[in-house]
């Protein structure tokens, strides 16, 4: 297993110590920075800001929000930020929710995965150089065909990329399908390894359907990293972060957080999280995530607790561990990620 890092989910206050964190992450060997949005700031723009920074950790966009933006715009951006970091960059696309991309983009929120596979294909063109004719559901490239129309089907005026990986952020069965149907790799969120099948035997099923295999896609997943000999407490805090996925994230009628618990084994607890929040009763919300939940979908305890979860994970099949580090400021989330590189390479070396 590998480890990466993540940046940028909510506003970037302080770019000296983002900078400072993305350094000496690589100098650790940590794998690839992954920039997030949500509705702060953007995502290309800290990574045009660690290309610059950096000389060999990976770049990457977890996750660029479809339907925000082109696919050619897409593809464009994505050329530059794989120019820019001498091929460092790896694109991560994802459709986000229905709040964000209704509420704060003012796109509807349809069909997501039919949405994904278009860009997904438009983009894959633009990367091979091809001049550029698509019609699908969402998009038709050139708009209008003929004497109807003045768009003309372009080629890409920038060199093809030699590798720009394309990896998903997908929870539901058919996203995941999709997932291992087109990506090259799997940006997973909200995962608990003893439940992996859950995640990919979808994905299976979609590459064996496309003729590729599962060990074609890059398998990742993210999660809180807490060294702590008080669980309890750190429970605590990780029950209110995991009350708010599942009861504000989304609406009554759709929740993708609590749907992906749900399909977990978690449905009646994650549905009585998810109501007790909507009523408003936030403190009884929080109270009733289980203690499971939280410490089988993170990394909370000692070293040896820790070392324990890892070797489930790399036993599910995990490629890299997405950290996220607790710690006060950017020299405590460091001392977490070192502690943690340590224990993935004593894991790994184990079945070496």
């Amino acid at each position: 297993m590998k480890v990466a890092i993540g940046v940028g989910r909510d506003a970037i206050m302080d770019w000296d110590a983002v900078s400072t964190y993305a350094i000496e992450a690589e100098g650790m060997g940590v794998d690839c920075v992954w920039a997030a949005e949500a509705w702060s700031h953007d995502v290309v723009v800290p990574l045009a800001f660690l290309a610059a920074k950096t000389d060999t950790i990976h770049l990457g966009t977890s996750i660029m929000q479809i339907g925000t933006r082109t696919p050619a715009m897409i593809a464009m951006t994505a050329m530059a930020l794989d120019s820019l970091t001498d091929g460092r960059f790896r694109l991560g696309l994802g459709t986000s929710g229905p709040q964000v991309i209704e509420g704060w983009h003012g796109v509807p929120f349809t069909k997501p995965v039919t949405r994904t596979r278009e860009v997904i294909e438009i983009v894959q063109r633009i990367f091979n150089g091809e001049t550029l004719s698509y019609d699908g559901e969402f998009h038709t490239l050139p708009l209008l065909k003929g004497a109807t129309g003045e768009g003309k089907a372009l080629r890409p005026g920038a060199p093809p990329p030699k590798n720009v990986p394309i990896y998903v952020a997908s929870l539901g069965p058919k996203n995941l399908e999709m997932t291992g149907a087109l990506a090259d790799g799997w940006l997973g969120n909200y995962f608990i390894p003893e439940q992996v099948d859950v995640f990919l035997d979808p994905m299976r099923r979609g590459a064996e359907a496309a003729g590729r295999s599962l060990d074609d896609i890059d398998l990742q997943v993210g999660g809180t990293v807490w060294f702590t000999d008080d669980v309890d407490e750190s429970l605590e805090t990780e029950k209110r972060r995991l009350a708010f996925q599942i009861g504000a994230m989304g609406s009554r009628r759709q929740n993708f957080y609590t749907d992906v618990y749900a399909r977990q084994g978690f449905a009646d607890e994650a549905r009585e999280v998810q109501r007790l929040w909507l009523a408003g009763e936030r403190d009884e919300a929080r109270a009733r995530v289980p203690d499971e939940l939280a410490l089988s979908s993170n990394l909370i305890g000692d070293e040896q607790m820790i070392r324990e979860r890892l070797r489930v994970y790399r036993d599910a099949g995990i490629n890299t561990f997405r950290a996220g580090p607790r710690g006060s400021d950017v020299g405590e989330r460091l001392e977490t990620i070192g502690r943690l590189m340590d224990l993935v390479a004593e894991v790994t070396n184990e079945v070496a």
